[in-house]
């Protein structure tokens, strides 16, 4: 099978518009990962499906992962020489920026044809707020109709062109999205059947029974 960096090198030279950017993986496996631009997700995802070389017929996995803003701290370092001849002397200035959040979907790609993979898929949103929206590739592999739901669901990113779009592990009127890293779990517990040990505890400390009158 090709590299990822094969891989990269092809679809910027078939996509030169598109933003193709190579993530490497720290983790012991190292495989790394192709980070594509959502306006040309779909157009990436069919390229992989129907190359001759690749035939990436199968997604495994989709799953979700939210990273939200944080601050990302930069060190400079310049020398500047002793007027008196003596050693330079290096100085170091810290400079601190906002890196703002967003939600990323990561697609593991498998050839049934080629008996090779996995390919890795990255795409994100805007932001974790009102830019969402990515494309669904479930047209493209069927096998992401569910984990595109429960992504949906979970950390809510819509899939535009996407054939079901709904809730699966939630009711319609959950509010929020659980695997969302903000996420704040109520202490309402009325919809569990069968509450206990901390959930019961919570249950009870929320609707604790009103005093009585005259009790001190």
């Amino acid at each position: 099978m090709e590299t990822p960096e094969q891989i990269q090198a092809r679809l910027a030279a078939r996509f030169p518009a598109a933003a193709v950017t190579l993530v490497p993986n720290p983790a012991p496996a190292g495989m790394a990962a192709l980070l594509v631009d959502a306006a040309h997700a779909r157009q990436i995802a069919f390229f992989l499906r129907e190359d001759p070389e690749l035939k990436l017929d199968y997604c495994s996995n989709a799953t979700g992962i939210d990273w939200p803003e944080k601050e990302i701290v930069e060190t400079t370092r310049s020398t500047l020489a002793d007027p008196a001849g003596g050693p330079p002397r290096t100085i170091e200035q810290k400079t601190k920026r906002i890196q703002p959040g967003y939600l990323e979907v990561v697609y593991h790609l498998y050839s049934m044809a080629r008996k090779h993979g996995p390919v890795i898929l990255r795409v994100r949103t805007g932001n974790r707020t009102d830019q969402v929206t990515l494309p669904s590739l479930t047209p493209v592999w069927r096998s992401c109709e569910f984990q595109e739901r429960e992504i949906y669901d979970l950390f809510g990113i819509t899939f535009e062109g996407h054939p079901d779009l709904r809730r699966l592990l939630m009711w319609d009127e959950f509010t929020g999205h659980p695997m969302r890293k903000d996420y704040v779990e109520p202490d309402d517990y009325e919809w569990e059947p069968t509450p206990h040990e901390e959930v019961l505890e919570k249950a009870k400390r929320h609707y604790a029974a009103p005093e009585k009158e005259g009790t001190p």
